[in-house]
């Protein structure tokens, strides 16, 4: 018996030639180097940890900058500027 062939269920990946100096460039830019610091008091604390052990989150970092820019994004989009 033959095994069936997928002849035109996949679809064929395109990959495009980027430069390497726009990803160098790129990569830069991603690059964290502002520093914030927060302070919580023991209840949110107690939040947080509760939250990060039921969900299995190891790094609380990525958490916060998460929720943080979620929040941020969605506030600035519901709230374009205004010209006059």
């Amino acid at each position: 018996m033959r095994a069936k062939q997928s002849s035109g269920l996949r679809k064929k990946k395109m990959k495009m030639a980027v430069s390497p100096d726009f990803l160098s460039r790129e990569k830069k830019s991603l690059i964290r180097k502002n520093r914030q610091v927060i302070y919580l008091n023991d209840k949110e604390m107690a939040a947080i940890n509760e939250y990060c052990s039921r969900f299995k989150v190891n790094t609380k970092s990525v958490l916060f900058r998460q929720a943080i820019m979620e929040k941020v994004l969605k506030d600035l989009g519901s709230n374009p500027p205004t010209l006059f």
